[in-house]
């Protein structure tokens, strides 16, 4: 007789039990940025919507402003780290290849021995991880899910190149997701359009600074010091391509969302976008003809664009500051390099 194999009961319903955040000390204003390329505080804020950005100090790591999140988070759904199933982190910004930067947040918080890994996902990031964290805790794979966007991109920006370095900032969000008794996440609208693979990306790949190494076998130190300088991958972006593709294409994926939610515009209290620009936010608020008691995340001013952690610290801003959005229904949109995108309906804590 063939054996029967078992399979976890499947729950019913998941939601997000807490929002956390941190956001590093060192404050970086437009008249910072205008030091290193030619610009104004003025042309700044009419473009991008960015006043301050965030930034970290040289001993702050992206392992570090995950901690600090992910502990607020749990704290907030008073949830104990051995209760996590699994731990998930988006970012590309960890310096390592190997190893992730989950493993170490997970000995970190003591969710030893929950499973750990890192998402590659840019600024849809979170989102991915929100679709993951849903699927492990309705397939009874994990009781609850920490999903984490961190970001340390000011260790890959040149303060001189103009079409991204004065929107990056850094900072990390948290959520921890887990069952509930009503759904609580809405189905995920995700995915990606390879055929613009390289709108935002690096100067470099990791390989070109292999080259430095016949430099330094020359015994060519300033040499060596020069060809750092210009080799070091530094992000960068084809503004226009990104910023017609998120305006035009997001909003659609915006409302599948809402349409795979079962949900209209006027049900929700907040949208949370991904912070990149807040002409894109306003244009796709337009779209999406939001009625006017819905909560928009407008994070950019004072954090910059923090690409997987932009939409839990949005998030994180406008329950503290609308306190009375909890319980509502948030769509949260995510989009950036790969190009990848990810949205979905949830449940605010």
């Amino acid at each position: 007789m063939t054996p029967v194999l078992r399979q976890n009961d499947v729950r019913a319903g998941t939601r997000i039990h807490g929002v956390g955040a941190f956001r590093p000390d060192v404050v970086v204003t437009n008249d910072d940025v205008c030091q290193w390329i030619d610009s104004s505080d003025e042309w700044i804020r009419q473009r991008t919507g960015i006043v301050t950005r965030r930034r970290a100090s040289q001993d702050v790591s992206v392992i570090d402003m995950a901690e600090g999140a992910a502990r607020d988070a749990l704290v907030k759904a008073g949830i104990e780290a051995s209760r996590l199933g699994a731990v998930i982190v988006s970012t590309v910004s960890h310096p390592f290849a190997t190893p992730s930067a989950a493993t170490a947040l997970a000995e970190r918080l003591g969710a030893t021995p929950a499973p750990a890994y890192d998402i590659s996902a840019a600024c849809a990031g979170y989102c991915y991880g929100v679709a993951q964290a849903d699927a492990l805790v309705r397939s009874g794979a994990a009781e609850y899910v920490l999903v984490v966007g961190a970001e340390k991109l000011s260790d890959f920006i040149d303060n001189h190149e103009r079409t991204i370095s004065f929107l990056l900032g850094d900072g990390a969000g948290a959520v921890v997701v887990g069952p509930s008794d009503e759904p609580g996440i809405s189905p995920s609208i995700w995915g990606s359009d390879g055929s613009k693979w390289g709108a935002i990306g690096m100067t470099h790949s990791l390989n070109d600074v292999r080259g430095l190494e016949s430099l330094a076998a020359a015994g060519d130190e300033d040499a060596v010091v020069e060809a750092a300088r210009n080799i070091w991958p530094t992000m960068r972006q084809d503004g226009p391509t990104v910023f017609r593709w998120a305006v035009w294409e997001m909003a659609k994926v915006a409302q599948s969302a809402l349409d795979a939610a079962g949900v209209a515009a006027e049900d929700l209290s907040a949208f949370v976008p991904h912070q990149a620009n807040m002409r894109i936010i306003d244009e796709m608020v337009k779209q999406l003809k939001l009625p006017e008691h819905v909560k928009v995340g407008r994070d950019i001013a004072d954090s910059g664009n923090t690409s997987a952690a932009s939409i839990p610290l949005a998030m994180h801003r406008l329950l503290e500051e609308n306190p009375d959005i909890s319980g509502g229904l948030a769509l949260q949109i995510g989009f950036g390099a790969g190009l990848v995108f990810g949205a979905q309906v949830v449940r605010l804590p």
